[in-house]
């Protein structure tokens, strides 16, 4: 199992050291760097393409996602062209974790309905996924063809759990509010569901300042013992530092 981290949460007031943190996350060994799209609680959470390009120019090798991209929230053609640039800039390093969004406040922020955004979700994705793959559509040409589609991988909880597994590249099991029995039992549902050859996230485990590590390092063990493909931490300000997170996972 590989150990990724987040690039959210970088301290208390900006400016963020968005490339000074993503340097020291890949020194320190993460495989992976993320960033999440949180848009109307209260406090900045740099945009997730912003982020994960300044992380790119940053950096070699680490891979770079989003975690996640709450689709609803986006005209399809507009996030496909903000998709299609980041992947311009990031290469085959790029994942792209979506979802329909969980907070109401994010969705009160830009006017949306939070109540639809299953449905709105599902219709938007497949635009998305055209855009993506082709570079346009009947109605919109956004660039020639990509040589390949970055992995789209859901994030989402319920029923969506088969729905990773049946139609997406892979699965966020969000570590925010839910236990490691919930977080291994699920990732049994996705793989019985067809999910077997698909990338397992767990995702956004939390390490805020005086985390117990200990407890931490038994989690991870427990999610590469159940075959989660991949772990991802949020290190919050005041938090433990990362050569002692990622001395973790072996």
């Amino acid at each position: 199992m590989r150990l990724g981290a987040t690039l959210a949460h970088l301290s208390d007031a900006p400016p963020y050291p968005v490339a000074g943190w993503a340097r020291r996350l890949a020194g320190a060994g993460f495989a992976h760097l993320w960033a999440p799209e949180i848009i109307g609680r209260g406090r900045l959470v740099p945009d997730p393409f912003v982020a994960l390009a300044v992380a790119a120019g940053a950096t070699d090798g680490v891979g770079l996602s989003t975690g996640t991209v709450q689709v609803p929230l986006h005209h399809p053609a507009e996030l496909a062209h903000r998709m299609l640039s980041l992947q311009a800039v990031c290469g085959d390093r790029l994942a792209l974790g979506v979802s329909p969004g969980s907070t109401r406040d994010d969705y009160a922020a830009l006017d949306r309905d939070h109540r639809t955004r299953f449905r709105t979700f599902d219709e938007n994705v497949v635009r998305l996924r055209e855009l993506l793959e082709r570079g346009g559509d009947a109605d919109a040409r956004l660039a020639d063809a990509p040589t390949a589609r970055p992995p789209l991988l859901l994030g989402s909880w319920g029923a969506n759990v088969e729905k990773a597994a049946r139609s997406f590249d892979g699965w966020l099991a969000s570590g925010y509010r839910t236990t490691p029995d919930e977080m291994v039992d699920a990732l049994g549902r996705y793989r019985a569901a067809g999910g077997g050859g698909g990338r397992a996230v767990a995702y956004a485990l939390p390490v805020p300042a005086g985390a117990d590590l200990g407890r931490l390092r038994d989690d991870l063990a427990r999610y590469a013992d159940a075959g989660f493909d991949d772990a991802v931490v949020v290190i919050g300000p005041g938090g433990p530092d990362p050569d002692g997170v990622r001395a973790l996972l072996p």
